[in-house]
């Protein structure tokens, strides 16, 4: 190993040591700095080890989860980037962190979420093993731009790495078109019938054929634009996916039962969370094992019991309610959590809570391609409505065009003064932040419960 290369590994674990005892994590200075130090270091370092990268637009942490329970039920000497820090530098951070002073690996595996735009550059450096890509929607205009800069970017990414098996979501038309002129060997993961008896109102993200411009004609939509696509005009369609949810069993508020269909081998499948994109995560951390090579009944066990992502579904005690928090990003994302609150017909208390930091995305206007007035109909069930986070004032302004009456919207912006109200009675809680809302809101939950920190 080359002596910069240790210097590196040197430097990347001390910073991370000192700044996790400051409790800042230590997820991404590191990393930059050992970048510094050697442009290389990541290839260096992730020499002989078998990596799965997990990317695309939603999901990326819960299906990583998700096969993380699995590595770990099959006793797989692996290690992952947890807290969810998937740049280039974060990666970075991960490998140096588990690997020895002279830069020597001791794990056989590694798992990787990783950024859909940094997956481009990332790529380059990794011995990818298996690349799952979950989907492409819209997202962040100011950082992705349009969505066919995503496709691309993922797509230069698969150039990098030919010996990778991909794991594909054949009912995402954008996703599905990866596969085109390319060696690797692809398995298909879908969903073959339609998740929801009557899905929120969305905007398809690509309703027109990306070979010849033709609009897609669909047999079922799961949601977004996601399900039986086919083009009329030059034959395009759907693969038929080897893993393969053949029946929705049931879709609680709380967890999900499906049957799944394992390269010809049928499961009934408990899902540890709620909602229809949790079952898309299902499939494809079923996808990814197979290929891994574990045995599919300990996937299928490992999707009953795997713990959630910081975030994704959490649940947490405030006060006298349960509150479970629900991070939104895009009008895909924020859609599929007002399905699952629509088809919820308890009363309960809901929170949003809009900030436009960079890690949110600057450009706020998607809040208004998302599927409000689902809620305003039924907004007699929730008994408090509270709006909070930096841009509070746009999101009751979305709200009130929504349908919401706007003396029941409770704007409070104090995270301190939120939770409280909150806390104040036993009704359930939905807690919707965008990305930097959650780390402040968890924060404040961190200083009155007992909540592991983001990147343990």
């Amino acid at each position: 190993m080359k002596l910069k290369t240790r210097l590196a590994v040197l430097v990347c674990k001390a910073s991370g040591a000192l700044l996790r005892r400051l409790g800042r994590g230590g997820t991404n200075l590191p990393g930059k700095l050992a970048l510094k130090i050697d442009k290389d270091i990541l290839g260096a370092l992730a020499q002989g080890v078998k990596v799965t990268v997990v990317t695309g637009t939603n999901g990326k942490t819960t299906t990583s989860r998700m096969i993380e329970q699995a590595f770990a039920d099959a006793g797989l000497r692996y290690f992952s980037n947890k807290s969810g820090a998937n740049l280039l530098t974060g990666i970075i951070a991960v490998f140096a962190q588990h690997c020895t002073l002279s830069g020597r690996c001791p794990y056989t595996h590694a798992l990787i979420e990783c950024d859909e735009a940094a997956f481009r550059r990332t790529s380059a450096y990794l011995p990818v093993e298996c690349l799952v890509v979950n989907n492409i929607f819209r997202d962040q205009l100011d950082r992705y731009g349009e969505i066919t800069h995503t496709l691309g970017a993922i797509r230069e990414g698969i150039s990098h790495v030919p010996d990778a098996t991909l794991c594909l979501n054949a009912d995402c038309s954008l996703t599905a078109s990866l596969a085109d002129d390319v060696p690797n060997k692809v398995v298909w993961f879908g969903v073959d019938v339609p998740i929801y008896r009557q899905a929120a109102h969305e905007l398809s993200d690509a309703p027109y054929c990306i070979h010849c411009k033709t609009e897609y004609q669909y047999d079922y939509v799961t949601y977004g634009h996601l399900g039986g696509f086919r083009c009329p005009g030059c034959g395009y369609h759907r693969p038929t996916p080897a893993v393969a949810v053949t029946r929705v069993v049931a879709a609680g508020a709380d967890a999900s039962d499906i049957e799944l269909d394992i390269c010809g081998r049928s499961f009934a499948v408990h899902v540890a969370l709620p909602g229809g994109y949790n079952i898309y995560n299902a499939a494809a951390a079923a996808a990814a094992a197979h290929v891994v090579g574990l045995d599919d009944r300990t996937t299928v066990d490992a999707l009953g019991q795997f713990e959630c992502g910081f975030g994704r579904a959490e649940q947490f005690t405030l006060g006298k309610a349960q509150a479970r928090m629900m991070l939104v990003k895009n009008p895909a994302g924020f859609n599929q959590v007002i399905n699952l609150i629509a088809h919820d017909p308890s009363p309960c208390q809901l929170a949003f809570l809009l900030n436009d930091r960079f890690a949110d995305g600057t450009d706020i206007s998607w809040i208004w391609d998302v599927d409000f007035e689902a809620l305003a109909a039924q907004q007699a069930r929730f008994t408090r409505i509270f709006v909070s986070g930096v841009r509070a004032d746009d999101m009751a302004l979305r709200l009130k065009y929504a349908g919401f009456a706007t003396d029941r919207l409770e704007v409070v912006r104090a995270y301190p003064a939120l939770l409280e109200a909150i806390g104040a009675d036993d009704t359930p809680a939905f807690l919707m932040p965008t990305y930097t809302a959650m780390f402040d809101l968890r924060a404040e939950i961190g200083k009155h419960t007992d909540v592991k920190a983001f990147y343990e």
